[in-house]
C-alpha cells in the first residue's frame, strides 16, 4: 500500500491517483510508494495552508503554546527514533549510526531549541521618534511558507526548514525530495500527533519540476525556502520573482580545508576524513578541497590514504559500516563521471575512483577517492561532486592559500588548521564563507546560524537568526496629541500656525 501525503490535516492520495516507487540504494529494491503529486495537489496544499493562516488558530496562539506543540513533537520523535532512523538509513543509504546517533538527535534538539527560542522573539520598545506619537515595531509571521528539502539529510533538513517557520506562526507546505520522502511523512505524523492544527503543516510528494515550481510561483505563497543545489536555487528565484515573494536559500558548497605548515597533522588528517566523507560526501559543507601547505602535503596525503583504506563499506543498516551507498544509481553515475573528468584533467588518483564489485555491485556505491596534484582551475576543484571524493591542492604562502580557497563561486563553509592564533584569525576573516571552523570541520548546533555567501545562497538555518527570515517587521504609529491639525500639515496645504 502506498503512503499518503498530508493536506489540510488529512492523509490523502494524489488527485490523479498515481504513485511513484521509493528505492533503497543499497540493493535497488523498492521499499515503498508515495503519491505522485502534481501542480493541482500543490495548489490544494497551498489553499489549506492559506486558510489555516488566515482563519486558523496556529498564528494566533501565544509562543508558549506553539512551543508546547514542538516539545510534544520532539518527545514523539524521540520515542519513535529507532524505527525512523532505520527508515532514513534504508531510504537514503546513510549509515544507521549516523541516522540514529547524529541526524535524528540533532533534529529533535532543533525542535526543543525552537520551542524556547520563539518566546524570545520581540519587536523594539516603543519610542516617540516624531515627538507627536509613539512607534511600535512588531515582528509578525510572513504567512504561507513553501519549504523544499534535499535528499541528503531528509528528516534533519525538513526540521531545519519547517521548525523556524512554524514556530513563528507561519503555515507550511513541505515538498520533500522525490528520492527520499519517507521520513518527512513521519515528521508530519509526529506533528499531527502532537496536536498541530490541521493545515498548519502540509506535505506534498512529487517531482520538483511540477510541485516545487508550483509552490514557487503560487501567489498565495509568501516565502519559498530551499535547501538544494545552486542550479535549483536559480530556478526557484526565477519562479518566485513572478510574484515578488521572499526567498531563503541554502545552496551548494565546495568547502576549503586549509592546512598550514604548523598544524597538528594527525588532527588535520582526522578532520579531513570526517569532514570529507561525512554522509558519503553528500554534504554541502563537506571538506572537498584539501588545501595543504607544500611542506607537509606528501605526509598529509600518505596518512589520509592510509586512514581511508580502513573504511568499512557495506550495508548501511549495519553498525559496523562506515560508508554506505550513495542515494541513487543516477547519482552514483554522476559522481563517477566527475572521477573520470579528474583523470582526464591530469589529477593524480591516489585512492579509489571506482564502484566496488562483488556483493556490493547491486548498490549505488563509490569507494573513498582521493585526487592529488589538483589545480584550482580544474573542474573537480570548482564543481560540487557531492560524493566520497576529495581533492588535494597545495600552497606556499598565506595569500596563495586564501586565494585558492576563495576561487570558487560557492561560499557556504570552510575550515582552517593551524596552531598560530594570528594565522587562524586572519584566515577566518579572509575566507568568504558563512561558516568557518578552526581546527575542526562540521560542528553545528541548534543555536548556531548556518548559511552561505555568494552562490551558496542567503538567509540562515538554525539559531535565532533563522527566525528573522520567517518574520516581517511591522511599523505601528499611534498619535498622542489628539489634535486634528498637526504642526506639519501646512507642508501639504495651508499655512503654518
Amino acid at each position: 500500500m502506498a503512503a499518503k501525503m498530508l493536506i489540510a490535516g488529512e492523509w490523502v492520495a494524489a488527485g490523479s491517483g498515481g504513485t511513484t516507487p521509493v528505492v533503497a540504494p543499497f540493493d535497488g529494491r523498492t521499499i515503498g510508494e508515495v503519491p505522485l503529486g502534481s501542480r493541482e495537489d500543490a495548489r490544494r496544499a497551498v489553499d489549506a495552508a492559506r486558510d489555516a493562516f488566515d482563519k486558523g488558530p496556529w498564528p494566533r496562539l501565544p509562543p508558549r503554546a506553539r512551543g508546547e506543540v514542538f516539545l510534544k513533537a520532539a518527545k514523539i520523535l524521540g520515542d519513535r527514533l529507532p524505527a525512523i532512523a532505520e527508515l532514513e538509513s534504508h531510504n537514503q543509504g546513510k549509515t544507521i549510526k549516523q541516522a540514529a546517533d547524529a541526524d535524528l538527535p540533532f533534529a529533535i534538539d532543533n525542535l526543543v531549541f525552537y520551542a524556547g527560542a520563539c518566546r524570545t522573539l520581540d519587536g523594539k520598545n516603543p519610542g516617540e521618534f516624531t515627538g507627536d506619537g509613539t512607534t511600535i515595531f512588531r515582528r509578525e509571521p510572513v504567512g504561507v511558507v513553501a519549504s523544499v528539502t534535499p535528499w541528503n539529510y531528509p528528516i534533519m533538513m525538513a526540521v531545519w526548514k519547517i521548525a523556524p517557520a512554524l514556530v513563528t506562526g507561519n503555515t507550511v507546505v513541505l515538498k520533500p525530495a522525490s528520492w527520499t520522502p519517507l521520513t518527512s511523512l513521519e515528521l508530519g505524523r509526529a506533528f499531527q500527533d502532537a496536536g498541530l492544527p490541521a493545515g498548519a503543516l502540509n506535505i506534498v510528494t512529487g517531482p520538483g519540476g511540477e510541485v516545487g515550481d508550483e509552490l514557487a510561483r503560487h501567489p498565495s505563497v509568501d516565502l519559498v525556502s530551499l535547501t538544494g543545489d545552486t542550479a535549483t536555487g536559480k530556478k526557484i528565484m526565477e519562479a518566485a520573482s513572478a510574484t515578488v515573494k521572499r526567498v531563503q536559500l541554502e545552496l551548494g558548497g565546495k568547502a576549503p580545508f586549509v592546512v598550514f605548515a604548523d598544524a597538528d597533522l594527525e588532527a588535520a588528517v582526522e578532520g579531513a576524513v570526517i569532514g570529507g566523507f561525512v554522509n558519503g560526501g553528500q554534504d554541502c559543507t563537506a571538506a572537498t578541497r584539501l588545501i595543504v601547505h607544500e611542506s607537509i602535503r606528501e605526509r598529509f596525503v600518505a596518512k589520509l590514504v592510509e586512514r581511508l583504506k580502513t573504511f568499512r563499506i557495506g550495508d548501511p543498516l549495519s553498525r559496523s559500516t562506515d560508508l554506505g551507498p550513495l542515494v541513487h544509481r543516477s547519482h552514483q553515475k554522476r559522481v563517477l563521471g566527475f572521477v573520470e573528468e579528474g583523470k582526464n584533467e591530469g589529477a593524480k588518483l591516489r585512492l579509489g575512483g571506482e564502484a566496488p564489485g562483488g556483493a556490493l555491485a547491486s548498490g549505488a556505491f563509490v569507494a573513498p577517492t582521493v585526487f592529488d596534484d589538483v589545480h584550482a582551475d580544474m573542474e573537480i576543484a570548482q564543481k560540487e561532486v557531492f560524493g566520497p571524493v576529495v581533492d588535494v591542492l597545495s600552497f606556499g604562502s598565506f595569500d596563495e592559500a586564501i586565494a585558492t580557497a576563495n576561487s570558487v563561486v560557492y561560499g557556504l563553509a570552510g575550515s582552517v588548521w593551524t596552531n598560530d592564533v594570528r594565522t587562524a584569525i586572519r584566515a577566518a576573516n579572509a575566507l568568504r564563507f558563512g561558516d568557518v571552523w578552526v581546527n575542526d570541520h562540521l560542528p553545528l548546533g541548534s543555536e548556531t546560524p548556518h548559511g552561505g555567501m555568494k552562490q551558496s545562497g542567503f538567509g540562515k538555518d538554525l539559531g535565532t537568526d533563522s527566525l528573522l527570515d520567517y518574520t516581517v517587521t511591522k511599523n505601528i504609529y499611534i498619535d498622542l496629541t489628539g489634535q486634528a491639525r498637526k504642526s506639519w500639515h501646512y507642508t501639504v496645504y495651508g499655512d503654518p500656525g
